[in-house]
């Protein structure tokens, strides 16, 4: 089994992908989901943030309001290093539950749907290839204005914040353009599936028992490692305020 890594840029469409790559039976692994499952009521990282923070970060529905988190971490950068520290492992733990799990139904690849993988630049070691969903400039502009009810200004303001989707085309493997229909970008995503070596999610071929362990670029890695960094690698981080950048656990969605 191999890892793919695939991210986009805000308005680019990545949620467009990845229900078709879901609707085409294949593995993906969304980190976003699993950092806002992590801060849910009942969780181990819900029960640490409430004893540090306080109850006064609660919703009277018992969740965490991630507005009034987020402004306590804004002003206070050690604040926002003892969110991390207490959610980045439960987000890895998980994380990699769900490779092991796709691994041992015998899926051939599994695809981890990361927002910051070319800006933080520590995963792309771990993946066979990396995957950038692209629009060109004009679209993702309307598409934000249109889904954000954003200014001209506004939208341009939060495209020019992060890593233009240029520089991420150079970065990345292979890039799927979602600038046009649905029906171009399922079309474009088959024929990418269709040219990996061991494409799809059906049964294993490999030989020998079952480890944990992928494969990349040719190579053996131990998943353990790849879920040990402490530092933001798979979201913008679980502390994050509501960002351009990617879609934070403290952001509504």
């Amino acid at each position: 089994m191999f890892l793919v890594g695939l991210s986009g840029g805000i308005a680019s469409g990545k949620s467009t992908v990845v229900a078709i790559l879901r609707e085409l039976g294949c593995a993906v692994i969304d980190a976003d989901v699993i950092a806002r499952e992590v801060v849910q009521p009942h969780f181990k990282a819900y029960r640490q943030i409430v004893r540090y923070f306080g109850t006064e970060i609660l919703l009277e529905n018992g969740e965490i309001n991630r507005e009034a988190l987020g402004n306590i971490i804004f002003s206070h950068p050690e604040k926002r290093q003892l969110l991390n520290s207490i959610t980045h492992p439960e987000i890895q733990k998980e994380m990699l539950k769900q490779i092991l799990k796709h691994f041992v139904l015998g899926c051939r690849y599994v695809i981890l749907d990361i927002p910051l993988l070319f800006e933080t630049n520590r995963l792309t070691k771990f993946m066979k290839y990396t995957v950038l969903v692209y629009c060109d400039p004009p679209t993702q502009l309307s598409r934000l204005r249109k889904r954000n009810g954003l200014s001209h200004a506004e939208a341009e303001a939060r495209i020019a914040s992060q890593l233009p989707l240029d520089e991420k085309r150079r970065l990345a493997t292979h890039v799927i353009d979602n600038s046009g229909e649905r029906e171009s970008t399922r079309r474009q995503l088959c024929l990418w599936d269709g040219m990996l070596p061991l494409h799809g999610c059906g049964p294993w071929r490999g030989r020998g028992p079952l480890s944990p362990v992928g494969t990349y670029s040719g190579t053996s890695v131990n998943l353990g490692t790849l879920m040990s960094s402490q530092d933001n690698l798979f979201t913008g981080g679980i502390g994050d305020l509501p960002s351009p950048v990617s879609a934070s656990p403290l952001s509504p969605g």
